[in-house]
């Protein structure tokens, strides 16, 4: 018998996921009635995404670093690397293709008969006011010109190369000689994550501003305009998303819902900000402590905001098939070939970007001249709406994604992976995060993993 006494079970509406389902609610409701209202609270969701952004930066680069001096062996850095990016050609391109087929299927733009002259191209001409990257300048962006101005610019791509350069050279010097700049590190890591946590308290603040400005901004009655349209992308995403679980358990012995119910506030909160940015920090501190290596955690998840969009790529294929259908445009197979290869390139690195998936769209009709490009404008009304199917398969992605690589690599803890599956329930003596407060028995996470594991839980510190 146990003398450890029970941790005190906290109230329901203490629940996070509770403050924010009811956050969420709540925008739909002011957006709806108080359209004008509801539009209004725009800076509350977007003051807490600025939140979040503030400590990105600095998060992903002393994670990457203390990851990589734990590893102790630079060629594992180039071969997480290598993995991941063949991992995301490949589910990204699958991606594409899925959009594709279903939207030739469902044909959501045909029977619309558009014609380009009556198009309104203003609201579009500002969205698309970036230009697309060649491939060389898109690897020379990925060098910074100072640390500085990476940090300052909140270049995620730039700080993680220079967080890998920096890792490398701690592992080359050796533990004992940069010991003391780690220590500093890891206790700045720290002193980020409880920033961090105090942030998160306001995230059903940020979530109903953001829920309520979507909606009172584009309103309800947008759903019926695009019904086809937004069918198609939901249920294309639905598709997906069951080829999610069966890749993440084959080939990473993943139970993904157990994983989803893990991370439930955070998709919720993505869901309710429509942002993925959002959630970055605390899903990467989930990964963590769910078994992926803080390296491996570190370049898979920053590395696929930018190169495994597998949400935008299902819409942007769709979209692509669907402007064509609305122009009465029979497109061939070698069309849909040829734009599959467009969007696969002028998709990627553009995580961050104002108006990313209408420049993309653009950069496809131009280069191939399928329709005209003002045909764009006709996704305005309903890009908007599609923020919910893209972050949410986004976030999901990348995250199996991380275990994949993770397994592949070695570096994934199954015992501490089914520990902090097993602490999701709110009020159950655990932190925020799923962590167990220190002091703290967990025999409940550690008796499920001897049983599926047949040996002893470890510690969860991490």
């Amino acid at each position: 018998m146990s003398l450890t006494p029970t941790p005190p079970r906290s109230r329901w509406y203490t629940s996070l996921f509770v403050q924010l389902l009811v956050a969420v609610v709540l925008g739909v409701l002011v957006g709806t009635l108080w359209p004008e209202v509801g539009a209004a609270f725009k800076v509350l969701g977007d003051g807490f995404i600025r939140l979040i952004k503030m400590i990105i930066a600095p998060l992903i680069f002393l994670v990457i670093v203390t990851g990589i001096a734990h590893i102790s062996d630079v060629s594992a850095v180039g071969r997480v690397g290598a993995k991941a990016l063949a991992y995301f050609l490949g589910a990204s391109s699958f991606a594409l293709v899925l959009g594709m087929l279903v939207a030739n299927l469902v044909r959501a733009g045909a029977g619309l008969n558009i014609d380009p002259g009556t198009l309104e191209t203003s609201q579009l001409e500002a969205k698309t006011s970036a230009e697309v990257a060649s491939p060389s300048e898109f690897i020379l962006n990925v060098i910074p010109v100072s640390v500085f101005d990476a940090f300052a610019s909140n270049s995620l791509l730039q700080v993680l190369f220079f967080a890998v350069f920096f890792g490398a050279a701690a592992v080359v010097l050796g533990r004992e000689t940069c010991e003391p700049v780690l220590k500093v590190m890891e206790a700045t890591l720290e002193i980020i994550f409880k920033v961090m946590a105090w942030i998160m308290r306001l995230a059903p603040i940020g979530a109903f501003g953001a829920m309520a400005f979507i909606i009172g901004e584009y309103g309800l009655a947008t759903l019926g305009t695009y019904a086809k349209l937004i069918a198609a992308c939901y249920g294309a995403a639905v598709l997906f998303i069951g080829i999610l679980f069966v890749i993440a358990r084959v080939c990473a012995g993943v139970p993904l819902w157990q994983f989803i119910k893990y991370t439930r506030e955070e998709f919720l909160l993505a869901l309710g900000t429509a942002s993925t940015e959002s959630v970055m920090p605390r899903i990467m501190t989930k990964l963590t402590n769910a078994g992926c290596s803080r390296a491996t955690t570190g370049l898979v998840v920053p590395t696929g905001y930018s190169f495994n969009l597998d949400g935008a790529a299902i819409y942007l294929s769709i979209s692509v098939v669907f402007l064509a259908q609305a122009f009465n445009i029979d497109l061939s197979l070698e069309q849909q070939i040829a734009a599959l290869g467009v969007l696969l390139l002028t998709s990627k690195g553009m995580a961050g970007v104002p108006g990313s998936s209408f420049l993309a769209l653009s950069a496809t009709a131009a280069a191939l001249g399928l329709f005209p490009v003002a045909g764009v404008a006709l996704l305005l009304g309903a890009d908007r709406l599609m923020d919910s199917m893209r972050v949410v398969v986004n976030l999901l992605g990348n995250c199996v994604a991380t275990f994949v690589v993770a397994r592949w690599e070695g570096q994934l803890d199954r015992q501490a992976m089914l520990a902090a599956f097993t602490r999701t329930a709110p009020g159950d003596g655990h932190d925020a995060d799923g962590n167990v407060p220190a002091g703290t028995a967990d025999d409940g996470a550690a008796r499920a993993a001897d049983v599926a594991t047949g040996v002893p839980a470890p510690s969860t510190a991490r």
